[in-house]
């Protein structure tokens, strides 16, 4: 009871004529630069956690060679 490529057929005509060939153009191009956008989103937070995680071990390296002075 899945779709066939005969039903699938039928709905992308019913789409054509209900949207317009100009409308489902512009809404494949829209959904491919949101896509575009997602991926370098997710590229520059991983390079921004690697710049993150270097500072991080500075600042350890700092604070653990720190002398432990009495008071």
């Amino acid at each position: 009871m899945g779709l066939s490529i005969p039903h699938l057929l039928v709905v992308l005509a019913i789409v054509i004529v209900v949207f317009g060939t100009k409308r489902l153009r512009n809404l494949g191009a829209d959904l491919g630069g949101a896509i575009k956008g997602f991926r370098s989103a997710v590229k520059d937070g991983e390079e921004d956690k690697k710049i993150t995680e270097e500072d991080s071990d500075a600042i350890d390296v700092v604070v653990t060679s720190k002398k432990n002075e009495k008071v």
